[in-house]
């Protein structure tokens, strides 16, 4: 990927998660953040928790990105350790097993303690595999269909990983942050996923132009010279 194509794509995936932080904030904080300084008048004070939620949602983006290109890493090291690409699916698929069981016994089953509760992890943990699911046919079917497993494993493990310390915060009110921060990293986990190859042709594009141009600048510098 050229510079110029990754600092769009940077900027893109930045201000995806900025807006699905502050925009869904509005909701899930509501009534720690918003409800007092909206009944009050205080517009200045919403303002500032509007923009303090955005900022949250840029930094959850720049770790989605960190890890993002981190899994690429994580990836081409297991198809050089397993050889097959059957064989690295194979075991992606075990470690979506643990993940997904260690997140309903270890993470969700120890803080749902009402039946409000049992609802909203049961509800965030569909949205995750629902989510994943999706979004990894999408990238087998754009792309080619031997993704599928990589793209299901980048969108739960990859994503409980970067939402894990929310999971793992034991005082206040862990509910609203455990909701609002799974769906930046769904966001951009999904955008980078299915857009990285469109960046990618972008730049070999870009590449090929660039040459032809060097090409015909070099062209009329030997026609200049003969004559």
């Amino acid at each position: 990927m050229t510079i110029r194509n990754w600092v769009k794509f940077f900027l893109k995936a930045l201000l995806l998660g900025g807006a699905v932080t502050g925009v869904l904030g509005l909701f899930v904080r509501w009534d720690d953040v918003f409800s007092q300084p909206f009944n009050a008048g205080q517009w200045g004070e919403f303002l500032a928790g509007f923009i303090w939620l955005v900022i949250i949602g840029l930094t959850m983006s720049i770790i989605s990105q960190l890890c993002f290109f981190a899994y690429l890493t994580v990836h081409q090291i297991g198809m050089n350790i397993f050889r097959t690409l059957r064989l690295w699916n194979w075991v992606q698929l075990l470690i979506i097993v643990v993940v997904i069981t260690d997140l309903i016994l270890f993470r969700f089953a120890p803080n749902a303690q009402t039946t409000e509760q049992v609802w909203l992890y049961g509800i965030l943990l569909a949205i995750l595999i629902g989510t994943a699911v999706v979004t990894a046919y999408f990238k087998a079917k754009w792309t080619n269909k031997e993704t599928f497993i990589s793209a299901l494993f980048f969108m739960i493990v990859i994503t409980t990983v970067e939402w894990l310390p929310a999971l793992m915060v034991e005082e206040g009110n862990i509910d609203s942050w455990v909701t609002l921060l799974l769906f930046p990293f769904l966001a951009v986990n999904a955008y980078q996923l299915l857009v990285l190859p469109k960046y990618n042709a972008q730049s070999d594009v870009d590449r090929q132009k660039l040459e032809e141009r060097r090409a015909a600048r070099k062209a009329q510098a030997q026609s200049a010279s003969k004559k």
